[in-house]
């Protein structure tokens, strides 16, 4: 069982041959998760020791408990290879703690607003992502630089906001080569920009076109 079982002043009796108990109503859920109701009292003329009283939501965790061992195994591996990606970028472990954490909605960035769910980082789309940029002529010495400066780029979506990024950078405005590299060191945020509020101001300044 997961947590600690809690005993309700209220709910305990000794040796009294009866004694006034809410009604416990039982459902079972798929996967035998056993649930509990405690409604109006009643009289159970019956003898009574100790009633434990658990919370539902302890309930349905102990579950699956198991699921969640496996998960939480695997978010970690996760974790530790996106870490040494950015370790072969000469950051920290420290360092690449707190860039993940901005990245992917774990530690406070006023980028994301409110809508940065937490997400765990995958060593493959963060690869993805950092030889993206490298392709852009950016160097090694650069993209620490970059990811210093904008860390939450590896949160982004590589196909959906950054290519499409780059795409609106070098055909619309004509930004190509040594010039979108020195732009992107200068600004690297526009690399996340997904929202064009033309004046018209939509509340996610952050990550506006308006900014550029």
């Amino acid at each position: 069982m997961v947590g600690t079982s809690l005993t309700s002043p209220s709910l305990t009796c000794g040796t009294a041959a009866s004694c006034c108990l809410p009604l416990i109503e039982h459902s079972t859920l798929p996967g035998n998760v056993e649930l509990f109701t405690w409604n109006s009292p009643y009289i159970m003329r019956k003898r009574c020791h100790k009633l434990m009283y658990i919370p539902r939501r302890w309930k349905l965790q102990s579950a699956d408990q198991t699921q969640t061992a496996i998960l939480m195994e695997d978010e970690e591996k996760k974790w530790e290879e996106s870490k040494k990606l950015l370790s072969a970028l000469k950051f920290t472990d420290a360092e690449a703690d707190v860039m993940l954490k901005k990245a992917f909605g774990w530690a406070h960035s006023p980028y994301w607003g409110e809508e940065r769910e937490k997400q765990v980082p995958d060593s493959v789309s963060v690869k993805e992502m950092l030889d993206y940029l490298n392709n852009l002529s950016i160097s090694d010495e650069d993209l620490h630089k970059l990811l210093k400066k904008f860390p939450e780029v590896l949160g982004c979506d590589l196909n959906g906001e950054v290519k499409t990024n780059i795409g609106i950078l070098e055909e619309e405005w004509g930004i190509k080569g040594k010039s979108l590299r020195n732009l992107l060191l200068r600004n690297p945020k526009v690399l996340g920009y997904n929202v064009d509020c033309k004046g018209d101001c939509m509340a996610r300044c952050t990550r506006c076109w308006v900014r550029f």
